[in-house]
């Protein structure tokens, strides 16, 4: 995905989505129509043979260093465990137009949603933040809201960033390998707004997780969609072990600092939290 002379097969991308939406769901992640995901490619992209109608759309921040970017995301009030089965109803693919004020949503027929997620800025923040920072070509971003891990987020020790990485990355070897750079927190704001753009922008600026504060969390990765479902899955996986813990007064020590270094030293991971 990274080499900008080879296209990128939308209707793979589709499908990665799909397998995606099914994974959140099946962890607990995205009850409902919550929950939402994107993948934005910059270079040649093979067209998808059912988006075959369009419309012109403002984006809500303007993007204009990645003009000609495509961007597939889902639509409001689709759920995420659909797309598998039927993905162009739940998909909008964005093609951002020169200038990046405004995108060309193309849509098949089969569209069942009026507008795209309405999360839809904070993931073109992230996307475009990375885009320039990194120079990726592409990069996938999934919210969700697992429920442990939302649910340690309404605790006000756990909304403490430090706390909360001690507290969860003890859990499991896979976690500080995966997430040495730890999760980042926000704290509440309502959803959809351009404040939670903005902070969710910078806490994904140097992670590759952001623990939204009493509403669930978004991932990010340059590699693929299911990256960043993985990393959903360490931590609310970690949660399990935190809420179970908690509920039976905790006695389990976890990995200490010493063992947690030891790892780390092993493969040869940098981290600054143990």
């Amino acid at each position: 995905m990274s080499n900008q002379n080879i296209s990128a097969d939308l209707e793979e991308i589709v499908r990665s989505l799909g397998e995606a939406g099914r994974r959140l769901s099946e962890i607990d992640a995205s009850e409902g129509a919550a929950g939402n995901l994107s993948v934005c490619l910059r270079g040649p992209v093979r067209p998808h043979p059912e988006f075959v109608h369009s419309e012109t759309v403002e984006l809500p921040a303007p993007v204009p260093d990645i003009a000609g970017a495509t961007i597939v995301v889902s639509g409001s009030g689709s759920r995420l465990r659909d797309i598998r089965e039927d993905p162009t109803a739940c998909l909008g693919c964005l093609e951002v137009q020169a200038g990046g004020i405004t995108a060309v949503l193309r849509y098949s027929a089969r569209r069942n949603f009026a507008r795209l997620t309405s999360e839809f800025n904070s993931h073109l923040g992230v996307h475009y933040d990375h885009c320039l920072r990194a120079g990726v070509t592409y990069h996938a971003v999934v919210h969700g809201q697992p429920r442990r891990l939302t649910y340690l987020s309404h605790i006000a020790e756990y909304q403490n960033a430090e706390y909360l990485n001690r507290r969860l990355l003890r859990w499991q070897p896979e976690a500080i390998v995966n997430l040495p750079e730890g999760i980042a927190i926000v704290p509440f704001i309502v959803p959809g707004t351009v404040e939670l753009m903005d902070a969710n922008v910078m806490a994904l600026r140097e992670r590759k997780v952001a623990l939204w504060s009493k509403h669930g969390l978004m991932a990010r990765s340059s590699s693929s969609v299911m990256a960043a479902v993985d990393l959903v899955e360490y931590l609310e996986t970690a949660a399990v072990y935190e809420c179970l813990d908690l509920s039976l007064g905790q006695r389990a020590q976890g990995l200490d600092d010493l063992e947690i270094r030891a790892i780390c030293s092993a493969y040869e991971i940098k981290q600054t939290i143990f």
